[in-house]
């Protein structure tokens, strides 16, 4: 009877499969795995404009995973909400040598919010789902079917959306009325688009790549949209949640946020308009009149998150941010401008893409869908000033490296206006300790240790701030892992909350045991406060570009005080490299029974030959090796 049901079973899945391509992984050619953790065998990705406000997606993929390291990449996950709908998912698993082995269909999916903690609106859900399968290489196929209300934004095609995936065959089709005008931009494409028509008298536009090997996940490479392939896709005229609109380029598209989704949004109320008036009133500097609005705002505020129709790219009404006091990106920013108008001081809203990553709009296409944050832009006459409005903490003017340096599009009511934000260089975001260490005859370590933390390194320290008195002693330990047996005795911060912020920490510590005493000689750390405790994998024949995404400086003085009759039993390090993306030096001096500590680490952010991956390498191993450096003491 058993015998019977299995077989039956395989009939049902061979029967689904409805002769299915062989996926078969001895078929994969052999020059499409090195470096792959799995292999796109198939996907058919066609985009269909129905109508100004139907559009529909039907996606079919297969893709073999090779090892642990593919199962992401394999990972099902479709995003979607009531204006989003997805339909008639279904799928087969295979094992390596091609046969069906299980089935599975949408209720399989796991299906969960996509709400996060900080949202109060939020229809935004997503269904995920990865099959459990004991050995590997095994198959995964699929489809579905994903319409969407609007004619504004297409995903991007991305058949080797990650490094460690290879291509077998990928095809995207677009297919719309003659009448339909797009635009594309194509990245990194080998084939250029393929039009022609449909019997039905449909337009399409064709892509393909086939049998692209894998890239290999390289360290310190640039943006993975740098240098895998994509296609973007916008439109000229669209329709999104009943508003219609046409953009061919940046002006184009600013002008329609402005005037459809922004304008006639900032009235406030009058005795609103009043308070910022009195707020103000006798502060001359337009500057410092938008800073106290901001830090009025910022105390008023908390951000929430709100995903509900075009609630995603529409704001609150600022009169409601002014009752409610709360708000997401958008109706903060918008609300800011309210307060802001009620003095005469105007501003911009600015799509960014925002994230640690700097990712900038490209210059040369427009899309409204490049962005997924807004931030505000002051444009005071020679000191443009950018602001971000959904923090009660950050200091005015300060973007820290969540929406630094990178293009973004300033909504005016003159049009779109791409501009860039600030940049941190690498001399300005930086951390400067000086610190006077006494060893004792015990091996105890006592003394006093002062640290400036500046530019985008005054986060290393700016979520402590508010953070009661006994969570903040249980981090020093932590934030100092190389002391051991680290107390702090006392402490203070102090806060700069300028333009480019700056926190002060003054620590008074103690540490028994830090210097080990071995037959009469005792060994410490010459570095305890600073140890960066990174070394790169060397990489032959690298294929990117060497990318570093954000400077910063480093710059320490430790001054120790030795126990009396004790002396260096070796010379002190003594190091000096210096590169075209950063530098290092190390000294170590004695006079007396002082013993001098410098240390002095440059990163500089930007985009490098490949070449001199080798040198980076090398570079982090020589500070690795300072930084790990022990002193001995002998008796004189």
């Amino acid at each position: 009877m058993r015998v019977f049901y299995i077989a039956v079973l395989m009939l049902a899945l061979t029967t689904g499969a409805n002769a299915q391509q062989n996926y078969d992984v001895s078929l994969i050619p052999k020059d499409l795995l090195p470096y792959a953790s799995a292999v796109v065998r198939n996907e058919e990705v066609n985009i269909e404009v129905k109508d100004d406000d139907n559009t529909v997606y039907h996606v079919k993929r297969a893709i073999t995973v090779l090892n642990k390291n593919g199962d992401d990449l394999a990972r099902i996950v479709l995003w979607y909400n009531k204006s989003n709908p997805i339909r008639g998912l279904k799928g087969l698993t295979y094992n390596e040598f091609g046969k069906p082995v299980g089935k599975f269909s949408e209720k399989e999916l796991v299906d969960q919010s996509a709400t996060a903690s900080y949202s109060l609106f939020d229809d935004s859900r997503v269904k995920h789902f990865i099959p459990s399968i004991g050995s590997y290489p095994y198959t995964i196929e699929y489809e579905y079917e994903q319409r969407s209300r609007q004619s504004l934004n297409f995903d991007d095609w991305q058949p080797n959306s990650e490094p460690g995936l290879a291509v077998e065959k990928s095809t995207f089709v677009f297919i719309c009325a003659p009448s339909f005008r797009i635009r594309y931009k194509e990245i990194n494409v080998p084939v250029a688009a393929v039009t022609g028509t449909t019997k039905d008298g449909l337009k399409t536009y064709t892509w393909q790549l086939k049998n692209a090997k894998a890239i290999r996940n390289e360290p310190m490479s640039p943006n993975k949209e740098e240098y895998l392939t994509s296609v973007k896709i916008a439109p000229q005229d669209f329709k999104y949640e009943g508003i219609s609109g046409s953009f061919t380029n940046w002006k184009e598209l600013g002008q329609w946020n402005y005037d459809k989704l922004l304008a006639s949004r900032r009235a406030l109320p009058a005795a609103t308009v009043q308070q910022m008036r009195d707020l103000t009133a006798g502060i001359t500097d337009p500057k410092q009149k938008a800073k106290k609005i901001y830090e009025y705002m910022q105390g008023k505020t908390r951000y929430i998150s709100v995903q509900v129709g075009i609630g995603g790219y529409r704001p609150f009404l600022a009169s409601e941010v002014d009752q409610t006091s709360y708000g997401d990106c958008k109706a903060l920013v918008n609300y800011t401008q309210a307060l802001l108008d009620a003095v005469g001081i105007p501003s911009w809203y600015c799509v960014v893409q925002a994230g640690s990553r700097k990712i900038s709009l490209l210059s040369d296409f427009a899309s409204q869908g490049q962005g997924n944050h807004i931030i505000l832009c002051l444009p005071f006459k020679n000191d443009t000033t950018f602001v971000e409005c959904t923090s009660q903490k950050i200091p005015f003017g300060f973007l820290s490296d969540f929406t630094d340096d990178r293009n973004v599009l300033a909504c005016t009511p003159q049009g779109g206006k791409l501009m860039h934000t600030t940049k941190y260089a690498a001399q300005t975001n930086l951390q400067a300790r000086r610190a006077d260490l006494v060893i004792g005859d015990d091996g105890t370590l006592t003394g006093s240790v002062n640290t400036v933390f500046k530019g985008t390194q005054y986060d290393n320290r700016e979520d402590m701030l508010d953070e009661p008195r006994t969570e903040q002693l249980k981090r020093f330990p932590k934030l100092y892992p190389s002391i051991n047996n680290l107390e702090v005795d006392a402490y203070t911060f102090k806060q700069d909350k300028n333009i480019l912020p700056a926190i002060t920490e003054d620590l008074k510590i103690t540490a028994r045991d830090f210097a080990t005493n071995d037959n009469g000689k005792l060994y410490f750390s010459v570095n305890p406060l600073n140890r960066t405790g990174r070394r790169l994998r060397d990489i032959r024949n690298r294929t990117t570009a060497l990318y570093i995404n954000s400077g910063y400086t480093d710059d320490d003085v430790i001054t120790y005080k030795l126990p009396a009759g004790y002396k260096p039993e070796f010379n002190m390090p003594n190091v000096s490299i210096e590169k075209p993306f950063g530098k290092f030096t190390v000294s170590a001096t004695v006079s007396g029974d002082k013993l001098s500590f410098k240390r002095h680490l440059q990163l500089v952010d930007g985009t490098y030959d490949k070449a001199l991956y080798a040198d980076l390498v090398s570079f982090y191993e020589a500070i690795a090796d300072a930084d790990n450096y022990n002193v001995a003491l002998v008796k004189k």
